[in-house]
């Protein structure tokens, strides 16, 4: 879905006018309305559409809206915020929240309100002392009849997933994680009876799937029951886009065991629920499917991961060398292969534009430009890999910037660019000559100085450009984007900080968050 204005939603017609259920718009209006409207009760992803298809099917009428129907039309708007438009969501919540107050919806006006203090940048005392008071009136609404048993559990949710992001800031996380997870067991039992209604089962699931995540670094086969009843709660409740985020986890911790076959399955399942094949609406935004591509690109790659010698590559054309294969690879192999490859392509697809994350899309240009390079597709490659050069130099990830370089500089060298090799390489060290373990900027370094030894001589560059024999085990080793999340933390890909092998962690780089 495109991303809509960072101001505000603007719906371009009269406000207020008649009220609610007049029953008095063009078929078609009320069509859409009323799509709108259950798609914002059901959480579909697809409800900010359905609100701007409303929204001009009313203006043409000359129809009106009422403050409720608003309110879920700035919510909508706001859930859509991504990318470089996430800004704009805490005044949406906030403008929402008055609109569901105005219309005495006040369990509504509460989530609204949660979910604007949670997208403001205020992450200190200010920000937890509201929360807290949020959480203390969405019980006393809830007891006053004021807000339904879905709507203060999503409060109370609400506040449980901001803490579970603080928990590796805390003196003793084991500590606050075992505090969270007898509080989340406790929201657990207090909603069980409630479980019929959707809009209770939903926030239900999500709550399990919350405790199994901050469970998965001290108790792994715990954690996998939790992960598993949260998406059989979505699916129940017949949302399976609800579902997408707690596959992507379950996934994780299913490769943190070696399941990748498992992995795999669940992850292409969840896709195949993204797009339906009855032309209903797409039941994933494009950022969270470019996600699920690119965790089962891991997934699949993950068996074979070893060893990936592709064959060797011409120097001065980047292509394969006649008939050489990749050893031990076989048909298998090279299905494993083509998949992958094929993920990322459509990884990359996905994150074009602005209303995805822009960290999201150079790491997708940056998987699939190494790839290609590893195929020997390295004038591809070298496109990719300048693109998400400039995506991660927008968002100031070293990491991201030392290893899309260093694949560049290998890119460059097979297609007989030595000088460009030698400066890229260049470059990619000083980067990591800023790390606290210097190994990286000493292997870089000794592979700039050999490079650029031979630029500039047709017999020394061939010799060099020996080097793309196969992927550089400098460049394999190298720190992944964002660094190896907190223990209690998922990076991009589902995994969970605490479970499986830790991958090598830069310092001071972003973690990319999936709460």
């Amino acid at each position: 879905m495109r991303s809509r204005s960072p101001d505000e939603f603007r719906l371009g017609v009269p406000s207020y006018g008649g009220g609610p259920g007049a029953g008095d718009e063009p078929v078609e209006a009320r069509e859409q309305l009323h799509r709108a409207r259950r798609f914002t009760a059901e959480g579909h992803p697809a409800a900010g559409g359905a609100w701007e298809r409303a929204a001009t099917a009313l203006r043409r009428a000359g129809g009106t809206i009422t403050p409720g129907d608003h309110a879920d039309a700035l919510d909508s708007t706001a859930l859509d915020c991504r990318g470089r438009a996430r800004a704009a969501a805490g005044p949406l919540f906030a403008r929402a929240a008055d609109l569901h107050e105005r219309a005495g919806q006040h369990g509504k006006a509460l989530v609204s309100r949660m979910r604007a203090v949670l997208a403001g940048e205020d992450a200190g005392g200010t920000a937890r002392f509201q929360l807290g008071e949020l959480c203390e009136r969405a019980a006393v609404l809830y007891r006053t009849g004021r807000a339904t048993a879905g709507q203060a559990t999503t409060v109370l949710l609400l506040h449980a997933r901001a803490r579970a992001d603080r928990l590796d800031t805390l003196p003793d996380p084991a500590a606050g994680a075992a505090g969270l997870r007898e509080e989340l067991a406790r929201l657990i039992t207090s909603a069980a009876p409630h479980r019929a209604d959707p809009a209770v089962l939903c926030p239900l699931a999500d709550a399990r799937a919350l405790l199994g995540r901050i469970s998965a670094p001290d108790d792994p086969a715990r954690a996998l029951v939790h992960l598993r009843a949260a998406v059989a709660g979505h699916r129940a409740a017949g949302r399976p886009w609800g579902a997408a985020e707690h596959e992507l986890v379950l996934a994780g911790l299913l490769r943190s065991t070696g399941a990748h076959e498992e992995a795999a399955a669940l992850l292409r399942s969840a896709l195949r629920a993204a797009l339906p094949s009855d032309g209903s609406a797409a039941s994933l935004r494009r950022g969270d499917r470019a996600r699920l591509c690119l965790a089962l690109a891991r997934s699949v790659a993950g068996p074979h991961a070893a060893g990936h010698g592709r064959g060797d590559w011409r120097v001065g054309t980047g292509e394969r060398s006649a008939g050489s294969r990749a050893t031990g690879r076989g048909t298998d192999g090279r299905r494993v292969e083509a998949e992958e490859v094929a993920l990322l392509v459509e990884a990359v697809r996905l994150t074009g534009g602005a209303a995805v994350d822009p960290c999201l899309g150079a790491l997708a240009r940056l998987r699939l430009g190494s790839a290609y390079a590893e195929l020997g597709r390295c004038r591809e490659a070298a496109g990719l890999l300048e693109e998400a050069l400039r995506g991660f130099a927008e968002d100031g990830d070293e990491a991201g910037l030392v290893r899309a370089g260093a694949w560049l500089a290998h890119s460059a060298q097979c297609l007989g660019d030595a000088g460009r090799a030698g400066r890229e390489y260049t470059r990619a060290a000083a980067r990591a000559g800023r790390w606290e373990d210097p190994r990286h900027a000493e292997a870089l370094g000794r592979v700039a100085a050999r490079v650029r030894a031979a630029a500039g001589s047709p017999e020394r560059t061939d010799r060099a450009g020996a080097g793309c024999a196969g992927p550089r085990s400098e460049l394999r080793g190298l720190p992944e984007p964002y660094g190896q999340p907190g223990r209690y933390q998922v990076n991009v890909y589902g995994d969970v900080g605490g479970t499986g092998r830790n991958t090598v962690a830069v310092p001071r780089t972003r973690v990319q968050g999936c709460v």
